[in-house]
């Protein structure tokens, strides 16, 4: 007999991307695994070592599911599985439920497994500046261990999340893409559970015995996201139907995919429109489509300085602005001290 249908999704999501993480890095360690040197010469001691995933685990249903597949799934490709659990300070007794954490995985079997203190600051709010604060600490890891990638438990569920929090920024197709399946410096995050549910995930977790702790700040109304998951998504479902969730996953790919395409066409583009010295031209700049040509105005932007993070849509249509509906209108200024401003033709944006 087989394992419970929700373990064996979870295995499945796992497993699949394991195989592309041993393909797509590390071809020295499948030859290794498979008892082949890298080269002739090699003696089997000097054989690279097999790769190490990290598996980022709060302890939740989601991130405990993760961490028992990854669990599973590694020792039969020979890839050494770990984890990291991050402690924000944001509640009383966080680093006891941090240690908590860390035993669990250990009894998993996963090593190395290790809790990471993180200060949560104050910048774009308190959801932003926690996930800054544990990227952070999760990349720290991962260098200091000489991970090749690190497997977050986002769900289904957390991308329609995403998806309806982008489009209430107004960001533009980008921010409706949502969360990518391989992200990161190298494609170091990799997200398993995209095409899962959170319950899957929950019932995985049940069948095992793999005991979860529920964040109470994902009931805490006072969070975006809580308000979203408990309020928001449940009122969608009663007034469209079933099914809202799934549909704004879908939404999320097709317009990653689209706008994937447009930033390839605005990379392409970009050096058309410069002149010799390197400045954009406001002439060439006008005969681009609009999405194409935001899109080289907010990278100008991000290389003169502005934080991408800080840098919205509205921005954005205020410089696109001085191509579009010129009338002698003074210097635009963006977040991180850079301005924008018209000269002779030209689009100049930089440190003020």
């Amino acid at each position: 007999m087989g394992p419970h249908p929700a373990v064996a999704a979870i295995r499945l999501a796992v497993r699949r991307v394991l195989h592309d993480i041993l393909n797509e890095h590390q071809p020295a360690a499948i030859s290794a695994i498979r008892g082949i040197s890298a080269t002739p010469e090699q003696t089997p001691h000097e054989r690279p070592p097999s790769p190490l995933v990290l598996v980022a685990c709060s302890g939740g249903a989601d991130s405990m599911a993760l961490a028992s597949a990854l669990a599973f799934e590694a020792p039969k490709l020979g890839i050494r599985a770990g984890g990291v659990t991050v402690d924000h300070g944001l509640q009383p007794g966080s680093d006891l439920r941090a240690e908590e954490v860390v035993l669990r995985l250990r009894e998993l079997g996963l090593r190395p497994v290790e809790s990471v203190a993180v200060s949560v600051g104050r910048e774009g709010g308190p959801e932003a500046a926690a996930r800054d604060a544990r990227y952070a600490a999760l990349d720290d890891a991962a260098d200091r261990h000489g991970a090749t990638a690190i497997l977050l438990g986002h769900t289904r569920d957390d991308q329609a999340e995403t998806v309806l929090l982008g489009l209430a920024r107004g960001s533009g197709i980008r921010s409706l893409s949502g969360m990518a399946a391989v992200s990161g410096a190298g494609g170091r995050y990799r997200r398993p559970f995209l095409q899962l549910d959170r319950q899957t995930a929950r019932k995985a977790c049940m069948v095992q015995s793999l005991p979860v702790w529920d964040d109470p700040h994902n009931a805490d109304p006072a969070y975006t996201r809580s308000r979203l998951r408990h309020e928001g998504l449940p009122a969608l479902e009663k007034a469209l139907g079933k099914g809202v969730v799934e549909a704004l996953a879908r939404t999320a790919q097709l317009s990653r995919d689209d706008a994937d395409a447009l930033d390839a066409w605005a990379s392409q583009a970009e050096a058309s429109v410069r002149d010799a010295t390197g400045l954009l031209e406001c002439a060439k700049l006008h005969a681009l489509p609009p999405a194409v040509r935001r899109r080289i105005l907010r990278r100008a932007a991000i290389e003169a300085g502005a934080p991408a993070g800080s840098l919205f849509a509205r921005h954005i249509e205020e410089v696109d602005r001085l191509i579009t509906g010129w009338r002698g209108q003074g210097a635009i200024n963006l977040p991180g001290k850079v301005v924008a401003q018209r000269q002779g033709g030209r689009l100049v944006i930089r440190q003020g």
